[in-house]
This record gives C-alpha cells, sequence and structure tokens, in this order.
C-alpha cells in the first residue's frame, strides 16, 4: 500500500466513506510511514500510536453501524506543538515546559478532530515559533524532505515536513509572520494563512496583543485545505477577535474563480532581493494565471518597511507568554530568544503608538492597492531552503541583506491581516522548491483558495514528492 502516503486527505476520505480503506488500516499504514521516515527528518516529536489506533478502531465500528464519520473521515493529522491536545504535552519546543500537559483541545483541534480526524502526534517547531527554521534544544533539527542538510523551514516546519514526506495529509500550522508559508514553500507543500481571525485561537491564556497569529493548515493539495477550513473556521466566544462563520463552504467554491481578474505583481514590494533562479520560478508561475486569462501588471509601488514594527510586536506576544517565568527558566532557553525578550521588556507605549502608525500606514498602501487590483502575487521566499541548523541568508545575489529580509515577502500580511497562500512555483538548480505567494483581499479566504486551485490545475505538482 505504498502509494496511499502520498493519497490527499479528499481521496482518502472517499475510500474510508465508500468502505473500501478501514480506518484501522489507514491508520496502520500512517503508523508504518511515520516509523520509517521520522527518525530520518524528526517532523513528529511525540505519537500518541495507541490512542490513535483505537480511535481507529471506533471510527471503523461507527461507520460498520451506519454512522456518519464526517467530512474528514479517519484523517491522520500532525498538530503544531504550540497547540493544545488534550493529554498530550505543549513544550512549544521548550524545555522549560517539557511537562506541561494539555487538559483540553484547542477550539481548532477541537473541530478537526469533531469532523473525523485523528490526531497522531505533535509536531516540531523552533521555541516559541521565534525563528523561520525548525531547531530547538528540547527536541533538536527537523530536516526537509527534499534534501535532509536543508531546513524545512519554520516555525511550522515539522508540520510540513511531515506532510511532504508523506507521513500525514494533513497538519495544523500557526503563522504570526509566515511560519506556515515559509516552510510549505521551502518543502513544497500548499500552506494557507488564512484571514486573522478565520480560525479561533483558544483556549488563550491572555489575549495576544499584536493581533498577527492565525491558524491554519499545510496540506498537499488546495483542496485539502479547503476541506479543513471548512470544518475549522467560525466564530468562538473564547476568542473574541474570531470571525463569523464565512456562510459557505469553501469547498464548493473552489473552482468559481471570477475571469479576467486583474491581478498585480510585485517581484520585490519595493525593497526585497530575490535568488535569481527562484524569480525565474516565480515569473513563469505568474504567466500561468496570465495564459488562464486574468490580466497581469507588474506593481510598481512599495509596501512600507514593516520589519522592527512587526519583530516588536510578536516579540511582546512571546514575553506576555513567559513573563511571569522567565527569571526562573532562562537558563534552559536559547541565549538569542531570551536577549530578544529582554529587548522587548524595555519597549515603551511611544514604541508601540509608533508600531500603530506603521501599521496604518501598511494598510492605506494595501487598500490603494486593492483598489486598482484583485490579487497581489510576490515570490513566497527570496531564496532556497537554507541549511538545516541555520542560520538564515545573511546575502542574495551577492548583496547583503537584514535578517528579516530572508523572510522579507510574509510578515507584512500578517500585519496588516490579508489572508495569503503559498503554491508550488517549481525546482531551482539544486532541486530544492520555490513558491508563489497569492494575496487577496481583506477576509477573501475563498478567492485567494480559488485562485490557487486555479493554478494547481494548470501547473499540478501532486505527482512529485521526494522519494524518502
Amino acid at each position: 500500500m505504498t502509494s496511499i502516503y502520498y493519497k490527499s486527505a479528499q481521496e482518502l476520505v472517499q475510500l474510508v466513506r465508500s468502505k473500501e480503506l478501514s480506518p484501522v488500516e489507514l491508520m496502520g499504514e500512517t503508523l508504518k510511514r511515520l516509523e520509517a521516515v521520522n527518525p530520518t527528518l524528526n517532523a513528529f516529536v511525540a505519537i500518541r500510536a495507541e490512542q490513535a489506533m483505537e480511535e481507529a478502531k471506533d471510527m471503523a465500528e461507527r461507520i460498520a453501524s451506519g454512522d456518519d464519520p464526517g467530512p474528514l473521515a479517519g484523517i491522520p493529522i500532525g498538530v503544531k506543538d504550540l497547540e493544545e491536545v488534550k493529554g498530550m504535552v505543549t513544550s512549544f519546543g521548550s524545555i522549560p515546559y517539557r511537562d506541561n500537559l494539555a487538559l483540553q483541545d484547542s477550539v481548532q483541534v477541537d473541530r478537526l478532530k469533531a469532523a473525523g480526524a485523528i490526531v497522531v502526534g505533535k509536531t516540531n517547531t523552533p521555541e516559541f515559533a521565534f525563528t523561520g527554521f525548525t531547531k530547538n534544544r528540547l527536541y533538536g533539527v527537523t530536516r526537509n524532505p527534499w534534501n535532509k542538510e536543508r531546513t524545512p523551514g519554520g516555525s511550522s516546519g515539522g508540520s510540513a515536513a511531515a506532510v511532504a514526506s508523506g507521513m500525514v495529509p494533513l497538519a495544523t500550522g500557526s503563522d504570526a509572520g509566515g511560519s506556515i508559508r515559509i516552510p510549505a514553500c521551502y518543502s513544497g507543500c500548499f500552506g494557507l494563512k488564512p484571514s486573522n481571525g478565520r480560525i479561533p485561537l483558544a483556549p488563550m491564556h491572555l489575549l495576544y496583543m499584536s493581533g498577527v497569529w492565525t491558524l491554519g493548515p499545510l496540506s498537499r493539495t488546495v483542496r485539502d485545505a479547503a476541506l479543513y477550513l471548512d470544518c475549522a473556521a467560525g466564530y468562538h466566544p473564547a476568542d473574541p477577535g474570531s470571525l463569523p462563520p464565512p456562510g459557505i463552504s469553501y469547498v464548493e467554491c473552489l473552482d468559481k474563480l471570477p475571469g479576467g481578474l486583474r491581478i498585480g505583481f510585485s517581484p520585490t514590494l519595493g525593497y526585497a532581493l530575490v535568488e535569481k533562479d527562484v524569480m525565474a520560478l516565480v515569473e513563469q508561475a505568474v504567466n500561468a494565471f496570465e495564459d488562464m486569462g486574468h490580466s497581469i501588471e507588474i506593481w510598481e509601488g512599495q509596501l512600507p518597511e514593516v520589519s522592527q514594527a512587526w519583530s516588536d510586536l510578536t516579540l511582546c506576544d512571546i514575553y506576555a507568554q513567559v513573563h511571569t517565568d522567565l527569571e526562573n527558566i532562562r537558563s534552559e532557553m536559547g541565549r538569542t530568544l531570551v536577549t530578544s525578550l529582554d529587548y522587548a521588556k524595555g519597549l515603551s507605549v511611544n514604541d508601540y503608538i509608533g508600531i500603530q502608525r506603521i501599521r496604518i500606514e501598511l494598510n492605506g498602501a494595501l487598500q490603494e492597492f486593492f483598489d486598482r487590483f484583485d490579487l497581489l502575487l510576490t515570490p513566497t521566499l527570496p531564496t532556497e531552503a537554507f541549511a538545516a541548523q541555520g542560520p538564515p541568508p545573511k546575502e542574495i545575489n551577492g548583496h547583503p541583506i537584514p535578517l528579516l529580509w530572508a523572510v522579507a515577502f510574509t510578515y507584512p500580511f500578517n500585519l496588516s491581516g490579508h489572508p495569503a497562500a503559498t503554491v508550488r512555483a517549481g525546482f531551482t538548480e539544486t532541486g530544492l522548491p520555490a513558491g508563489l505567494q497569492i494575496i487577496g483581499p481583506r477576509h477573501r479566504d475563498d478567492l485567494v483558495l480559488q485562485a490557487a486551485y486555479a493554478y494547481e490545475q494548470a501547473c499540478p505538482w501532486n505527482d512529485h514528492w521526494p522519494d524518502i
């Protein structure tokens, strides 16, 4: 049953619902795949094999008695180790929290389970999602399925590696500055950062101050991500920033992309640098939309420089999570993270006011853009995946870059809240994936998914995955 490893969630659901494949068989094959592949990649850091198999048996019995197994019938999923799964540790990739046992499921996990998904285990993340590559002192380094010497990206790197290597068809991610799109791009998956608030962030021990954090899927197909969003989206009272139910099925509207869209392509957002072979692949992917009959125009505008504002906000959120413990645990945490948290502690009200002014400027620039265009296309990342243990690239095409320019195209849209996705644009000369980012108007997750689906049909990527 080797071919089962790269079947989409949708295909597996159809097999389970038609009784051609039992949830027990599916889970058994999944656990075999994890046993064979995970030691090489270190994508999963905790596996609940016995519980997952028992849940698969329960589902098989329900199906046999005529019960509806749900839209995610028996699908094995990975859950990023920033998110709670009842009875499992939520470590945040941090040694001081290695015994932090979750007493309940997150709202997202609860909704996915209610739809029939079965949690296989927790996937690796850098400590408190601090970096764009996945390494921590608790669980070590996660590796890219296309080249184990390279990173799958971060911070949802374990989830991306698990999906790209055929361990599971779906995994949860979170994205505060690219943490779904970065690993999806580097690992050749599909990654969706929904609109801020589309999937509730709950339970919350405190309210995030920044408003940049989102939850969403990593998958191998656009349809699987749409199915995931259908199951997880919608308001929850524990998250006052969560959005109402969208009132549509994202799966059912996938093939309804309007014709003749006005699409703006920004190769640099006005400031970024991009590796030459990555840019060539991205331009080729952009041309596919023109071939579909849409109007493509190079956008000559520029977004304001928001890297410092974004960095300050996210650091404040991490500091807020650990501030009561920090003095007692700093020796067990990464030095760079601790230094950054000490910096965040010193930010003032005036600093925060300045951040919000920059945010207003960003929103103004994007409002002007979307007054003219229906979609924005950019490279997802300016480089191919770098070394598994880091550091991120310090130069592009021979030119030095600031640290955050290694992910220059992702974090502006966390600060603004717009939905954004990454699709595979092709492979670099060294055989590593590159990505095209699709950004939609505010709350138009449906349009982003439709555009990604249309691109997937025109330039299918699902027949080519790494040979592990």
